[in-house]
């Protein structure tokens, strides 16, 4: 079968972060360590483990900074190389109770995936982010399918889940709807672990998948009084107000937004500096996880305040004076599980918290918010280059994520980004030569 494999070899990830650098995120895999391989489909470890054949896989950011070198050394012994890309999966479950339905992923290797019993503490409470055994168990290591050898990954033509992971798409959920459950999931969990209250201020950093289903998790959940999104492209800001942002706001406006919303003060400055706020909003939740982002977030937060760290950071440099002189709570959102969500009561009832799987909530969300437009782009796997570059310029050109569509012929590709959105002509199915963006 085909598949797009990433193979431990340091000096090409040392190539990629390198080219990453000098032509932008995603147009260096060339020079990194992955490649477009025939690879032996994955054996199955034990009953409990089922084939299943992609139909569309979304790239996500952590792919991406894995194409360009840019992951963390903090992620080398809970992987297994090598290893297949992708986790965000809708696909086709070729047999055990699922057979011939289709199938959502929920990528996260726990203790039951693992053939551990009895479970970690974490998986024992329906965390399974948290698991404790992501290196042990009857598969090799790896947090997630996408990176753990024995699995296989969606970057290919098959791979293999155990029955904890497959969750049964609806008939009347389309397959873009269905390939944004995941991270709607991620987004879900995200919103949730921000504990925003009614009345509060929030502010989501960024724009891109995770931050718009934050977004939207955030009004379905949150109910914030003041809700402000930080969107660098047209694409991006438009879906952001729809999603439900009372302000969508560039970086350079954020200080000001944060300010007249909250009614704070602020601190004189010299000439070329940021303008420093007394106070600032309750929470504000990085979709975006560098160090301008995080800088970025500490300074409009207030004292007291809370920031969750959503996007995947690496290395970074932050100056954490205000993280310590305004006593700052700094949270880390990494995937999901079980929520305990506030269900709507009859008038004059307490609203009962009820503890429900993350990804049962995303199905709904997915519906009720139409999170399927976010699924701009296409790819046939073949045309992988151009699927990374894509989606490594995705907000510039006027897209949200961008697929592999393992249904399509080979040589295919498409855009459903609205000719509006991207500010250019629409776009026909067509086969793109090498090198073209």
């Amino acid at each position: 079968m085909k598949a797009l494999v990433v193979e431990r070899q340091l000096h090409r990830f040392a190539a990629a972060r390198l080219g990453a650098a000098l032509a932008g995120t995603g147009a260096a895999h060339g020079l990194g360590p992955l490649r477009l391989l025939e690879a032996e489909a994955p054996g199955l470890p034990s009953s409990a483990w089922h084939r299943i054949r992609p139909r569309l896989a979304g790239i996500c950011g952590s792919d991406l900074h894995t194409v360009d070198g840019a992951s963390s050394r903090y992620f080398e012994p809970i992987v297994s190389f090598p290893f297949v890309l992708g986790h965000e999966v809708v696909a086709d479950v070729l047999d055990g109770p699922l057979a011939g339905r289709r199938a959502v992923l929920e990528p996260v290797l726990g203790c039951a995936a693992r053939g551990i019993d009895p479970p970690c503490s974490a998986c024992r409470r329906g965390q399974k982010g948290r698991c404790e055994r992501i290196a042990y168990g009857e598969i090799s290591a790896g947090l997630q399918t996408g990176f753990c050898h024995d699995t296989g990954g969606a970057f290919a033509e098959e791979l293999i889940a155990h029955d904890t992971q497959l969750h049964a798409v609806p008939d009347d959920l389309s397959d873009e709807e269905a390939v944004i459950v995941e991270p709607t999931a991620c987004g879900i969990h995200v919103a949730l672990a921000a504990d925003v209250v009614p009345g509060e201020v929030a502010v989501v950093l960024g724009a891109g998948t995770i931050g718009l289903t934050t977004l939207a998790a955030l009004r379905r959940y949150g109910l914030p009084r003041t809700l402000i999104a930080v969107a660098r492209h047209p694409v991006q800001r438009s879906l952001a107000r729809s999603l439900g942002a009372d302000g969508v706001v560039s970086s350079t406006e954020l200080t000001r937004a944060v300010r007249r919303a909250t009614a704070t003060l602020a601190f004189e400055r010299d000439a070329g500096e940021l303008e420093r706020l007394a106070g600032g909003a309750d929470v504000v939740l990085d979709c975006v996880g560098t160090s301008e982002s995080i800088t970025e977030a500490l300074a409009v937060v207030r004292p007291g305040g809370r920031v969750v760290l959503a996007g995947m950071p690496s290395t970074v440099k932050v100056d954490l004076a205000p993280l310590w002189q305004r006593e700052i709570t700094l949270l880390g959102a990494y995937t999901y599980g079980t929520e305990h969500v506030s269900e709507p009561a009859r008038p004059g009832e307490v609203a009962e918290v009820r503890a429900r799987p993350t990804f049962d909530l995303a199905f709904e969300l997915v519906r009720s918010a139409d999170l399927g437009r976010l699924v701009s782009a296409s790819y046939a796997l073949e045309h992988y280059e151009e699927a990374l570059r894509h989606a490594g310029q995705a907000g510039r050109r006027g897209a949200i994520k961008i697929v592999f569509d393992l249904r399509r012929p080979a040589g295919s590709w498409h855009s459903t980004e609205p000719a509006s959105a991207a500010g250019m002509p629409p776009v026909t199915d067509h086969s793109p030569t090498k090198g073209a963006s």
